[in-house]
């Protein structure tokens, strides 16, 4: 084990390790779960989890990294990620490992040379809707993880300020729902096993408004934009059907069903994005990214 602050000089080479299958417990639900920890791959992620982990600790915050596992060849062809971990004040140990020890880390065929073991970022709900929110994308029941990551990502580039999974959804910590999120499960709230109900009658208190997506919404995402940008000259609009300018959280549904009839009904409007073409509908990352994007615009202009 090196000291902070100097190169990594201790390789690992046994893939049978005591301290290899420790790390490996963490591509398990239950593994994750005990030690509330789990595992970032890849240079992206991990530069991105090593950001958050000095701004959690310049903050007096609790560490995002507790180790760092990576092949002699990852770190000569990305030093930087050696020279964020080894800063002075990062409080970081990092291990030379081989190809194999981290083959046998992870769940990948093929890894990307460099592992970090993290400790669990979700926050509260209470804490998300403190910080006066303006857009909020929620999943309900969302099985996939890769779906799970894309949404997550998406939600991030458009400026959302969270992501709220309901507690029949997927866990955003599996490893492959981590790596589809590229880096961005450390830029955004998350927020983690609440039912529907809890989250939209929370939203509806703190003021934000709640919209369903939903193929057969009586309300047209292109009609809402077009009304924005009516209201953005000073057009006069007879009868505005909902202001995507105002603080909204978004309900997404599963992949196969979408929302149940319960969850649509709790929302205050349902609306379609429209498909001009033979289609028969988006999938749940393409109709998730082009409703976030219509609202942030919008609000943006606003």
């Amino acid at each position: 084990m090196t000291e902070p602050g100097r190169p990594p000089v201790e390789a690992m080479t046994n893939p049978r390790a005591d301290r290899v299958r420790d790390v490996a417990k963490l591509t398990g639900r239950s593994g994750r779960l005990k030690r509330r920890q789990f595992l970032a791959e890849g240079p992206q992620a991990v530069r991105e989890a090593l950001r958050a982990h000095r701004e959690c600790l310049s903050a007096g915050g609790t560490p995002v990294v507790e180790a760092l596992y990576a092949t002699v060849e990852c770190l000569k062809k990305f030093p930087e990620l050696l020279e964020a971990a080894s800063a002075p004040g990062s409080r970081l140990q990092v291990r030379i490992a081989s190809e194999l020890v981290l083959a046998a880390m992870t769940d990948t065929v093929s890894p990307q040379g460099i592992v970090a073991v993290c400790n669990f970022v979700d926050v509260p709900l209470e804490q998300v809707l403190a910080a006066k929110p303006k857009l909020i994308a929620m999943l309900c029941r969302v099985q996939d993880p890769g779906n799970a990551g894309t949404v997550l990502r998406a939600a991030d580039a458009a400026g959302a300020d969270a992501v709220i999974f309901s507690s029949s959804s997927v866990d955003i910590y599996n490893p492959k729902a981590v790596r589809s999120t590229a880096g961005s499960l450390f830029h955004i709230p998350v927020v983690l096993g609440v039912t529907v109900t809890e989250v939209v009658g929370a939203a509806k208190a703190a003021g934000i408004g709640v919209l369903a997506a939903d193929g057969y919404g009586h309300l047209n995402l292109d009609m809402l934009q077009d009304e924005s940008a009516a209201r953005a000259f000073d057009q006069e609009i007879p009868d505005s059907s909902y202001e995507l300018e105002q603080p909204t959280l978004w309900m997404f549904g599963n992949e196969a069903q979408g929302l149940a009839g319960e969850e649509k009904a709790m929302a205050d409007h349902r609306v379609a994005v429209p498909v001009y073409g033979a289609a028969e509908s988006l999938n749940l990352g393409t109709a998730a990214t082009v409703c976030l994007y219509a609202t942030a615009r919008a609000q943006h202009r606003s």
